[in-house]
């Protein structure tokens, strides 16, 4: 089974990773998910390609201290967190956050600030490969 918190080039698989969150616990009740998708257009100029990269380690303690972080402030049962590095196309899947509870409304709530402490916290950077050039793009959340 793969680390519930990863950094990766490839693709992930939404079924297996929800699969590995669900084996965790059979007291899981709900089960929240956020895929963020590369998008073709930003800032008013086409979109090919996204090139995200991070300082490795330091993005893995993060998002694991994150992960640890939701599971005793929302009462998890689980969490996986996944996000590619590399370069991504237009339309192709970056990250990907689930979390696991036993009721549906501490998973939402878990999965919502994943996502937005990723963003502020993680040393990931993205630069975005348009038809006019390369740009770095402002961290928001």
């Amino acid at each position: 089974m793969k680390d519930a918190v990863r950094l990766q080039q490839e693709d992930f698989s939404q079924d297996e990773e929800i699969a590995a969150l669900r084996a965790s616990s059979k007291r899981m009740g709900g089960i929240a998910t956020f895929i963020g998708c590369a998008r073709d257009f930003s800032e008013g100029r086409e979109v090919m390609q996204i090139s995200f990269d991070a300082y490795g380690s330091m993005a893995l303690a993060e998002m694991n201290k994150l992960r640890d972080e939701a599971i005793a402030k929302f009462v998890l049962l689980d969490a996986r967190i996944v996000h590619r590095v590399g370069v991504v196309v237009a339309g192709e899947q970056i990250v990907f956050i689930a979390a696991g509870a036993e009721h549906r409304a501490p998973a939402l709530q878990a999965c919502h600030w994943l996502i937005d402490e990723l963003k502020q916290r993680v040393p990931i950077w993205k630069k975005e490969i348009t038809p006019n050039g390369d740009a770095w793009v402002t961290p928001h959340p």
